[in-house]
């Protein structure tokens, strides 16, 4: 790829590589590819809603382990949709950015949807499972039963028995989870070596499928035996321990107690704005495969790049051992890493921006819900289980579509910025269609 002789006339589109153009340069892009990314947005929902629903379906009957093993297998497809959905909005746009327009100048073929899938499942599993995304799936998966048969509900409620209804997934026996666990980490250990050696289409996928049940089952069976069934998702052990060490800390430290209130104010804020958006400007940045598997652009530069160098000249057994232990980490944290770098290299203002205008948006959505509400609102009674639904999908469409072509843009604009200013230390990166020497390519 060229330098800068596939790069738009400066003067016509000089402003857009300004980082204040962040918002209208997303505008531009959701302009280019509203229908494609109304395409899929609809069809992702209609195949999540379906897969809870026939998930609610299923958790009740004869035979219910065996039911209960298939919802939750039901639900890991729940998170794989959304998978798909997001790389797929992504993927749809990547025509209308100029960082594109440059690669496809400069020889570089056409990725497919597959290739971007595949790259991006893992990091995208633990993305979404670390920082609790995965709590929206199971609430709706709960309201959805419950809206099934509320009135069994409540009357087994009544009379205190265990009508399964809400609980399909909880109620799993822990040493059915844990032999379904045992199957999960076999399929994730397979197809994530598969992985790992470039080899397999589908083998990313099937790896974090994997992942994702093994996780599901995991979290299941360790809240069974802990008896905190209740709290599927956010029940811990270990946060129960945390917050006892914290507790004892404030009397036994003066001032903690005033730090550790004001912490605890701040923190959820710090999270929603700034380590959300970079969680999601990391799937982006995997999408559009820059600096995605180059773990020796990360660390150019830095003391790791001796070690690398030191480590290229041990014994092959070593490196072999060495790769193995560390490929969980290089997995996760090699493409948080260079996504800080690549959005470093696109400027502070570039993020901020991108980072306010994420905020901005979702509490402008919340907004955009109430006042639909508010304008359906009725005296017909129950009129609200007709018009709940379409105002939320109104909502949501406007709010992912946007945010969708918000990473695009901030992606584009850092990308461009970075390659006009020198690209990575004077080393084209290597990006979606290439690949070094030896090295088989993410297209391949």
């Amino acid at each position: 790829m060229s330098g800068t002789s596939a790069l738009p006339a400066p003067r016509r589109f000089a402003w857009m590589l300004s980082p204040y153009a962040l918002p209208l340069h997303a505008l531009r892009i959701l302009a280019k590819c509203a229908l494609p990314l109304i395409i899929w947005f609809s069809l992702g929902r209609l195949v999540r809603w379906g897969l809870l629903l026939l998930a609610a379906t299923v958790s009740h009957g004869s035979w219910y382990q065996a039911r209960l093993v298939l919802v939750m297998f039901l639900f890991t497809l729940v998170v794989m949709t959304s998978l798909a959905t997001t790389v797929g909005m992504l993927y749809v746009v990547r025509e209308a950015l100029l960082e594109t327009r440059a690669r496809r100048a400069g020889g570089e073929a056409k990725e497919s949807l597959l290739g971007a899938l595949n790259r991006t499942a893992l990091v995208f599993a633990g993305i979404y499972t670390t920082w609790g995304f995965v709590k929206e799936d199971a609430r709706d998966f709960v309201n959805i039963d419950m809206m099934r048969q509320p009135d069994r509900y409540v009357l087994d409620a009544g009379s205190g028995d265990d009508s399964g209804v809400m609980a399909g997934l909880i109620n799993l026996d822990p040493k059915v989870s844990l032999a379904t666990m045992a199957v999960a980490y076999g399929v994730k250990w397979y197809f994530g070596r598969r992985h790992e050696a470039g080899n397999g289409r589908f083998s990313g996928v099937l790896a974090t499928f994997g992942e994702l049940a093994f996780a599901f089952f995991g979290i299941n069976a360790v809240a069974a035996a802990v008896g905190a069934r209740s709290d599927w998702i956010g029940g811990r052990s270990a946060v129960a321990g945390w917050h006892d060490l914290m507790a004892g800390a404030e009397g036994g430290i003066p001032g903690w107690q005033q730090v550790s209130e004001w912490l605890g104010e701040v923190w959820p804020y710090v999270i929603d704005a700034l380590a959300v958006p970079l969680a999601w400007l990391t799937v982006g940045i995997l999408v559009y495969g820059a600096y995605a598997e180059d773990t020796q652009t990360t660390i150019r530069g830095t003391r790791l790049e001796q070690a690398a160098v030191h480590l290229e000249r041990t014994h092959d057994w070593t490196r072999r051992a060495l790769a193995k232990l560390s490929a969980g980490w290089t997995g996760r944290w090699i493409p948080l890493l260079n996504s800080l770098r690549l959005t470093a290299r696109g400027g502070a203002p570039l993020f901020g921006l991108f980072a306010l205008c994420y905020v901005g948006l979702h509490i402008g959505g919340d907004f955009l819900g109430r006042a639909g509400r508010y304008l359906a609102a009725s005296e017909e009674p129950y009129l609200w289980f007709a018009t709940d639904v379409p105002i939320d999908y109104v909502t949501d469409l406007i709010v992912t579509l946007v945010t969708m072509c918000l990473i695009a843009a901030t992606f584009d604009l850092a990308a461009t910025r970075a390659r006009t200013e020198g690209g990575a230390e004077g080393r084209e990166p290597v990006t979606a269609g290439s690949a070094e020497p030896g090295r088989p390519s993410p297209s391949s």
